[in-house]
């Protein structure tokens, strides 16, 4: 008997306050994490959320034009989620904080068998700033990540070390740059939505 296996689908959420077309630290870091990921086997796409119209609120569709119905049925179509941000003042961009909002949603869905339906996929992150404000984030991240259903792969968020878009930026940084603790996270993905 063959068993075929889909790739992994991850999708990047882009939380810069930059729109498309002007340079963003937090898109490069993303984007290397991405290589990561497709040297793996994993199929990404990047999207940068401030280039989408969406609306405040908890809820699935806030109407009159909200386009985060568009992104959501990206994030219940993906695997692995990569959410990126940079640090701003200690906290995540207020892009990366209305994404969180708008996920709220999911605390209430479930599939068939009661579990959370995003169950069974991972999430992770990618922060531009420094280390402890990275750390802050990525705490703030997994929890309310974990609290909607995702699960969190050890080592599971990448950070930049150091002044963004200084003249190191777009380059590997040693140390805790890109990959740190996620190389393995296709690894976690199968083992998360396998269980």
């Amino acid at each position: 008997m063959t068993i075929v296996q889909e790739p992994l689908r991850a999708l990047s959420l882009v939380c810069s306050l930059k729109r498309t077309g002007e340079s963003s630290s937090t898109e490069i870091l993303t984007n290397q994490l991405a290589e990561v990921l497709v040297h793996d086997g994993v199929h990404c796409e990047s999207i940068r959320c401030v280039d989408y119209d969406i609306h405040p609120g908890v809820g699935h569709d806030m109407g009159n034009g909200d386009q985060w119905p568009q992104l959501r049925d990206k994030v219940l179509g993906a695997d692995i989620l990569v959410l990126g941000t940079p640090t701003w003042l200690g906290h995540m961009s207020s892009v990366a904080q209305r994404v969180l909002e708008r996920l709220d949603a999911e605390l209430s869905e479930t599939d068939e068998e009661g579990r959370p339906i995003l169950s069974g996929k991972v999430a992770v992150a990618a922060v531009v700033g420094n280390e402890d404000g990275a750390h802050k984030i990525a705490a703030d991240l997994f929890q309310a990540l974990n609290d909607i259903g995702f699960s969190v792969p050890a080592q599971g968020c990448t950070y930049w070390n150091g002044e963004a878009m200084h003249k190191r930026a777009g380059q590997r940084a040693g140390g805790r740059g890109v990959g740190h603790g996620l190389r393995g996270t296709q690894r976690h993905a199968s083992c998360a939505i396998v269980a």
